[in-house]
């Protein structure tokens, strides 16, 4: 969408930020834990896991790190036991959120969520109630160095891929849940270099937002993001760029 600040844009930056801060090893090793007690410790009969393990090393996480947080997770190692736990709510301006977390209690994080939402001019929703509004989706980013659309579409495509959208400096891949390995790994053959490879929730349709109501939506989701226990956070705005 042109004219558009779009929201995969301020996602990419926000990830970026969270790598200088060190937020992002202690969510990768979250999701490492999480894949790894749910689908046992090794990664080749275990998509997510692999997937999650690609991801640390991407982020230069050191492989003695990886490893500790797979024995924590198959009781190799005493460790904490994470639960998986799902919010829906809303935002200034009515916008649907979704909200992922990985927490040890889960008494602690409905509170904070909930605190941080109010304090923001949002609210908590009940479950089922914003959740409609998204579908699950593989994304994969890139940084476009030497490649063209027209090789990356043809790849991308043949291995599976629903969309491919040129940003200013990047690719941004999309897939459904079944292809999502798949296009992965017809890239990794490749040898083209991932940025980022996930599981998300995509807004359906998208809200425009824009001024001060746009300034509150950011900073309610960055102060949720900066919340130990929240993973993601995913919105159906579309923020409208500064003239």
């Amino acid at each position: 969408m042109s004219g558009h600040s779009k929201w995969s844009t301020i996602k990419r930056k926000k990830a970026a930020q969270d790598a200088k801060r060190g937020k992002l090893f202690t969510k990768l090793i979250k999701e490492i834990t999480i894949a790894a007690r749910q689908g046992g410790g090794d990664p080749e009969g275990n998509p997510r896991l692999r997937l999650a393990i690609d991801n640390a090393k991407a982020a230069n996480m050191p492989a003695e790190n990886i490893d500790r947080a797979i024995k924590k997770a198959t009781g190799e190692l005493e460790g904490v036991d994470y639960m998986e736990i799902k919010y829906e709510g809303y935002g200034p301006g009515g916008v649907a959120l979704l909200i992922e977390s990985m927490t040890d209690n889960k008494n602690r994080t409905v509170a904070e969520v909930r605190h941080l939402l109010n304090k923001h001019g949002g609210s908590l929703g009940e479950s089922g109630s914003v959740a409609w509004m998204f579908d699950h989706k593989g994304i994969i980013t890139l940084p476009k160095q030497d490649l063209t659309e027209d090789d990356l579409m043809e790849i991308a495509l043949e291995a599976g891929a629903e969309d491919l959208q040129t940003e200013e400096d990047f690719f941004e891949i999309t897939t459904d849940l079944d292809s999502f390995e798949k296009v992965r790994k017809a890239l990794i053959e490749k040898n083209i270099e991932i940025e980022n490879a996930s599981l998300q929730w995509i807004a359906k349709n998208n809200v425009e937002v824009s001024g001060e109501t746009a300034e509150k939506l950011l900073k309610l989701i960055e102060s949720l993001e900066d919340n130990d226990d929240v993973q993601n956070v995913y919105t159906n705005a579309d923020f409208a760029e500064e003239e």
